[in-house]
């Protein structure tokens, strides 16, 4: 828990251990119960998770280069990846699918980014 606190993962996939027939720690005599292994990697992951959405959060106001991969759950919207592999989502851009351009990070969410593409100007409301 020290190295993670050090290190100060921006994300991170985490397991418990699970043994492997024929690796020499499925046949070491003295295992950890399986309790134990839970309620580490419980703390292990509240840790990261709590890592993670601070480096997102620090990512608000930011403009990175963002590789669009597909079409977003909304119409014209597009999902792509951040330079650090989080999910970034952009309205207005499903043409962009396959390119990389900047985008500027709006708001942190609990799994991934919304933003916007920068240098677009937004849309003014006329009353």
């Amino acid at each position: 828990m020290a190295l993670v606190r050090e290190v100060n993962y921006a994300q991170a996939y985490s397991f418990k251990y699970s043994s492997r027939p024929g690796t020499p720690a499925a046949a070491a005599r003295k295992q950890i119960p399986d309790g134990v292994k839970s309620a580490r990697l419980q703390s292990l992951q509240a840790l990261l998770s709590a890592q993670q959405r601070a480096f997102a959060k620090s990512c608000e106001g930011l403009e990175m280069a963002v590789l669009f991969e597909k079409p977003g759950r909304k119409p014209g919207q597009a999902v792509g990846r951040s330079p650090y592999l989080q999910p970034v989502h952009v309205e207005n851009a499903d043409h962009l699918v396959g390119s990389i351009r900047d985008v500027v990070i709006a708001r942190a969410l609990p799994n991934s980014l919304s933003g916007a593409l920068a240098g677009v100007p937004k849309a003014v409301a006329v009353h």
